[in-house]
């Protein structure tokens, strides 16, 4: 079975990867995303498609460097809404997440979520899955009690829809999965690229299913 490492700290990005049959290791590059972006974007703007593939190649490449031995394919990935033509990321604290939520509610945005994959022989891909998110018409009372449980100021845009922030969303467009941080379908099509049979890459451990 090839071994995947997952070079992000998220742990929905890692769920969602065991909830698809996928133990990854998890391995996080220690990286200046803010100033990595600042350069890369000197001499030509980049889109928030373009920012999050150059920071998922940027983890995906400090990790594979950096632990050669670890796995047979490296995944890198990063996540941004775009929300009238700008790019966010985490809030840097509640009061941006705030009035976030009050700019974004009974609106849309556009989560991108960049993928970068290096396999153990050098080969790569990547690619972009973007999904639009419908964001509920949420009262303030509502944000405040949101942001006081602490769970948007760790993620990209202030939201989950996988965690509290599920129940203010009223509708996606296109992946699900890619709002959560890695997309499947998409992960899929990548890991096919570089020569993996994506049922190689599940666990040997069936598990315990329960049904409702």
């Amino acid at each position: 079975m090839p071994t995947v490492v997952l070079a992000s700290a998220s742990p929905a990005r890692a769920a969602t990867l065991r909830a698809a049959g996928i133990n990854p290791l998890i391995k996080v590059a220690n990286l200046d995303e803010t100033a990595l972006l600042a350069q890369t974007a000197q001499h030509t703007p980049l889109t928030v498609c373009q920012s999050v593939q150059v920071l998922a190649q940027a983890k995906a490449q400090a990790v594979a460097a950096s632990h050669p031995e670890a796995g047979d394919v490296v995944i890198g990935c990063d996540s941004m809404l775009e929300f009238e033509g700008e790019g966010l990321g985490k809030p840097g604290n509640p009061d941006e997440a705030r009035q976030r939520w009050r700019s974004m509610r009974g609106r849309q945005g556009v989560l991108h979520s960049g993928h970068f994959l290096i396999a153990r022989n050098g080969r790569t891909t990547h690619g972009v899955a973007s999904t639009t998110v419908h964001f509920a018409h949420v009262d303030d009372a509502e944000i405040d009690a949101y942001i006081a449980t602490g769970e948007p100021l760790n993620v990209a845009g202030a939201f989950t829809i996988d965690g509290r922030g599920g129940a203010f969303i009223t509708a996606t467009e296109g992946d699900h999965h890619a709002v959560v941080g890695i997309s499947l379908p998409l992960l899929r099509t990548l890991m096919a690229e570089l020569g993996f049979f994506w049922p190689d890459l599940w666990a040997k451990d069936k598990g315990t299913f329960v049904h409702s």
